[in-house]
């Protein structure tokens, strides 16, 4: 007889994670629930609730896990500090890193079990390394959020639901009889629960500044650049537009505009802190297939060693991409893989 492998699953109060569970244990799994308690916000203790009732219906054991203080500090904080720079960060990606990857998997490590499972849409294959692919489902696939995953976390998780698509997840969520159809759609960033410049507007004082065209002639004032993200074309106020947020100078504190959109298209950008899942640098020059945001249409570009710093690649498209923004992850993959990524900068 083999040995009953033992996975800890993060259930969010979602049908995916759910289903997940349901997955695993169909496969005979030992599964134990975990719910991270990140935040005391409506939507999170409504999720727990819903977290609860699954492992009592799947029958399975169900802890809460308090990661307030680490997520406050490891996302929150890092969110508003990289935005204060002018930049816009992607929180979910450093909260896998952080917290899911990070600290659950060495907390469940330490719990006798073999494995982690998500609810996340990815797939992973093992062959000399374990590599990170694109979901069955590519409208849903999440593989982009997990670039910072590196070979000893990858070889101790799980992605049931990653050869699923979304309406196969909500038939087995029915066959299950699971009740997490009704459940509200996650928000994009789950601890903010209204809008991000009123979040923005209750942790960040006011700093205006000008707003000036590309001539650099005054034509407005903003009240803090991290109320603005490239690209942007709507909420400046400005007469005669439409006018597009076309870059931000942090020395002058100035927002950059302009009323061509042509100019937010960009064929170069650098990337800093990346990440190769394999775990060693890929042979460069690559081409690769990149993503510069989560609903990126996928690029052709070429990537090499930025010459004057050999810790920073520059990316090369072969046509030019709108609105490339620091701070965001920039992913590259050859195919189905996902072989790394970075942070543009």
């Amino acid at each position: 007889m083999m040995k009953q492998k033992k996975a800890i699953i993060a259930l969010s109060g979602g049908a995916d994670s759910a289903v997940a569970v349901a997955l695993l244990k169909r496969a005979n799994f030992e599964v134990r629930g975990v719910f991270l308690k990140l935040a005391d916000l409506p939507s999170l203790r409504e999720a727990e609730a819903r977290a609860r009732k699954v492992a009592k219906i799947l029958k399975i054991p169900f802890h809460v896990f308090n990661f307030e203080k680490e997520f406050k500090k490891r996302i929150v904080d890092y969110f508003l500090k990289e935005n204060k720079k002018g930049l816009t960060p992607n929180p979910c990606v450093v909260c896998n890193k952080e917290i899911k990857f990070g600290l659950l998997l060495e907390k469940a490590l330490t719990l006798d079990t073999d494995y982690l499972a998500t609810g996340h849409y990815a797939r992973k294959k093992q062959l000399t390394t374990h590599k990170l692919l694109k979901a069955k489902d590519k409208n849903k696939d999440q593989s982009y959020f997990l670039w910072k995953l590196n070979q000893n976390q990858l070889k101790r998780i799980l992605f049931p639901i990653g050869d699923y698509t979304r309406k196969d997840v909500e038939n087995l969520a029915r066959k299950f009889k699971l009740p997490v159809l009704k459940a509200k759609k996650s928000v994009e960033i789950c601890f903010i629960q209204t809008t991000i410049n009123d979040f923005f507007k209750k942790y960040l004082k006011k700093k205006p500044g000008a707003i000036v065209d590309t001539q650099g002639k005054i034509i407005g004032e903003h009240q803090g650049l991290w109320l603005y993200t490239i690209g942007q074309r709507k909420g400046m106020g400005l007469p005669g537009g439409p006018y597009y947020v076309l870059d931000k100078n942090l020395k002058k504190n100035t927002l950059i505009v302009t009323k061509k959109e042509k100019d937010l298209y960009k064929k170069e950008l650098r990337a800093k802190n990346v990440n190769w899942i394999s775990g060693r640098t890929a042979k460069l020059p690559l081409k690769v297939q990149v993503k510069i945001r989560y609903r990126h249409q996928p690029a052709s570009a070429i990537i090499t060693y930025e010459l004057k710093n050999l810790k920073t690649y520059k990316l090369t498209f072969e046509k030019p991409q709108r609105a490339i923004t620091p701070g965001q992850s920039v992913v590259f993959y050859r195919g189905q893989e996902l072989l790394g990524g970075g942070i543009i900068c």
